[in-house]
């Protein structure tokens, strides 16, 4: 989201350089971002954690400080209005009601630095997991997601048949191609944090997004596990979100679980294909 946002003002794209600071000092406290194992970002030019790297390894290594620098100074406005346009901030009917996925107005710089990467009061459910993905898997256009595609009845007369209609635009497909390139390489390079998932789907190619949430204690004592994802790259199937409660690194919870999803739906499609 905070990718999109960046990329829809024209003044940024996934080759644009930014500062990538080992801690990130948030203006007016004494708090600082950090990145995880309080790391720096670095894609050979950066040892330091003093100087800039690309987003599109910023994205592919979850680098916090890069990505809640880039968000305090896109503004909280801005990336609200973003997050809307994915679908946050309303409450969906598939047909039964959905909880909403929220992202609140946020004005202080530190506060929107922490929403900018998913923390402060961002709640996301899967399903707007899954709607991240499928909004970039489709340049950019979400459809208005439905639970039952199709009711029939005992006599094989169809009684309801959903119509897919369009969500909103979330996105220009422009980009929605450079988010979706930024997402192949969180799988598909040697430093992406989903990389270990690729040798599990062989003939697949997958592009995504993992996440670790903090939430808080819970009975794991572990983060919250994010995932979201679309496969296959290039002609997209099946988008999937996955969020394991206390589940730890999204990478190592939540990215398996989508791994047996898609293998299930891939199997599935190629058998009604015989």
């Amino acid at each position: 989201m905070t990718s999109s946002t960046a990329f829809s003002t024209g003044k940024y794209t996934p080759e644009s350089r930014y500062y990538a600071p080992t801690n990130l000092k948030l203006p007016g406290t004494t708090t600082q971002l950090i990145n995880y194992d309080n790391l720096p970002c670095d894609d050979g030019s950066n040892p330091t954690g003093n100087g800039t790297v690309p987003l599109i390894y910023a994205f592919a290594v979850s680098c916090n400080t890069v990505y809640g620098g880039l968000g305090e100074h896109l503004g909280g406005a801005k990336l609200r209005q973003q997050a809307n346009a994915f679908g946050m901030n309303r409450a969906l009917r598939i047909p039964m009601l959905v909880s909403p996925s929220n992202y609140p107005p946020v004005s202080n710089p530190d506060y929107t630095a922490y929403s900018a990467i998913g923390q402060y009061n961002d709640t996301v459910t899967p399903l707007q997991e899954a709607m991240f993905a499928a909004a970039i898997a489709n340049q950019g256009t979400l459809m208005r997601p439905y639970l039952v595609q199709k009711v029939i009845a005992p006599n094989l007369t169809p009684l309801v048949t959903a119509q897919p209609t369009v969500l909103s635009h979330a996105v220009s497909p422009a980009v929605a191609s450079d988010v979706g390139r930024m997402m192949y390489d969180v799988v598909n390079t040697p430093y992406g944090t989903a990389r270990d998932i690729a040798p599990l789907l062989p003939g697949i190619k997958v592009a995504a997004k993992t996440g670790t949430a903090q939430n808080g204690p819970n009975n794991t004592g572990l983060d919250d596990a994010v995932f979201t994802c679309f496969a296959p790259v290039g002609n997209p199937e099946i988008a999937v979100g996955v969020v394991v409660k206390g589940g730890g690194l999204g990478a190592d919870a939540s990215a398996p679980v989508a791994v047996q999803i898609i293998k299930a739906y891939m199997n599935y499609l190629n058998s009604s294909k015989r």
